[in-house]
Formats: structure tokens, sequence, C-alpha cells
């Protein structure tokens, strides 16, 4: 497991939005970084699962979050637009963001995959980041020390039979990844990062594994330490890395 031990006011004064922060790693990161300090802007599409987030932070006394509903399976550019302005008007600037959201879709060969799940996946998982991160970009660029992260896969490293569109839109997120973190090398605050989970205890990989016991799995608060590395300033000079939650 990566092991970092975080100080406390680590994120103090930071806002950071994640998205599919309803539930799962999404849910557990928010909470994790509402801890440290960070002010949260909680994106999801059900504001119900938003909604006990942001209890859980106020009930904590934690820094007062906002609530962003939005669904990425049917969202353009002027929802990412629109997004960004309201960013602006309301923080000013943008500290931190976590690509958390993601489409499992079906484990099916690729001579069996449906063309419209392929493309919901690739919407969810690749294209929204793209758009997301491109207009977030200017208010990021207004952080002293910003960060992006982008979620991945063991499957977006080494391409695994029946795993599609997910494995697909994985690979592309590491180029994403490392398309950004050189082009803002050197010319802004702006660093970008991937983490690959690995096999944890959630809804998700209990869909992909419904034979697995859970309980050998890490819970997502387990794999904690690395999303708060790459998102505090003790990680300001890492850019354009891939890392696993689950190893040391």
């Amino acid at each position: 497991m990566f092991k970092y031990q975080a100080p406390q006011d680590l994120l103090k004064g930071k806002v950071i939005l994640v998205t599919g922060a309803g539930g799962g790693i999404g849910r557990v990161a928010a909470l994790t970084y509402a801890r440290y300090g960070a002010t949260l802007i909680l994106l999801g599409r059900n504001t119900e699962k938003l909604e006990a987030v942001y209890d859980e932070i106020e009930l904590n006394q934690w820094p007062q979050p906002a609530i962003y509903p939005l669904n990425l399976e049917s969202a353009g550019d002027i929802d990412f637009i629109n997004l960004a302005e309201t960013i602006e008007n309301e923080f000013g600037r943008l500290d931190g963001l976590l690509h958390n959201a993601s489409l499992l879709g079906d484990l099916k060969p690729i001579s069996q995959f449906p063309t419209e799940t392929w493309m919901r996946i690739m919407q969810v998982n690749l294209n929204c980041a793209f758009m997301m991160t491109r207009e977030l970009l200017p208010l990021l660029r207004l952080s002293e020390k910003a960060s992006v992260i982008f979620t991945s896969s063991g499957v977006g490293h080494t391409g695994r039979a029946h795993w599609g569109a997910y494995s697909v839109s994985k690979f592309a997120t590491e180029g994403l990844m490392q398309i950004i973190a050189d082009e803002e090398d050197g010319i802004s605050s702006v660093r970008a990062n991937s983490i690959n989970p690995g096999g944890t205890r959630t809804t998700m990989r209990a869909s992909a594994f419904p034979g697995e016991d859970p309980q050998t799995l890490p819970t997502p608060e387990e794999i904690m330490p690395v999303y708060l590395y790459l998102m505090g300033n003790e990680s300001q000079h890492i850019n354009g890395q891939a890392f696993h939650a689950q190893k040391s």
C-alpha cells in the first residue's frame, strides 16, 4: 500500500472538485479532503447521494462544501462552460480536480461489444474528463499549486480480454493525463497525474467480480494516502506520473 502520512492542515484553504462524489471512492475522497481542510465541490448525478456527503461534512464541521449535480452521460460543452463560470463566480479559482466518475459497462469480447455501451463509457470516462479539464484549466492556472488527478486502472496499463471500452478508456485517460502534464509543465502551476486504485471494496468492483469476497479487498479509506499525497503541496513537483494506490 502507498505509504504517506498527511499533516492535518494539508489541504487547508484549497478548493477541490471531485466527480462521482456521491459514492464509492469519490465519496471517501471528498470526505477525506474535507477532513484535511479543503472546501469541496461535490459533482455527481445523484443529488440525494451528494446531499448525504454534504451533510456528513457539515456534521463534522469541516469547511462548507458545494453541490453541483450533473449527469456526465448527457453533458456537453455548455455544461462544462457553465460549471467553470459557477466556480469562478463562487470561488475565483480551483486548486484541485479529481476525475473519479467512471462507468464499467459490459465485460464482453470486442466482437460482441455493443456500440451504444462503448459510446456511453467513452463519454463518461474520457470525453467528459477532456471537456471538463479544458474548461477548468484557466481556473486551475490561478492556483499557486494546482493538482489534477485522473483515475486509471490496471487494465489501463495492460489490456485484458473482455474489459472492452472500460480498458480502452483508461488507456486513453493515461494519454490525456500525460499530454496535459507536458503542456502545463513550465508554463503554469498545474500538474497532472493518475491513480490506479486497484481492486477496492466498491459497488463497481462487485459488479465486475460478483463471486469475489469483498472482505479480501481494501476499503476506499485504506487507499486514501496516495490521493492525499497527490492533492497536497508536497507533491507539487510530481507531474505526468502514474501511481498505484496499492503498491508501496
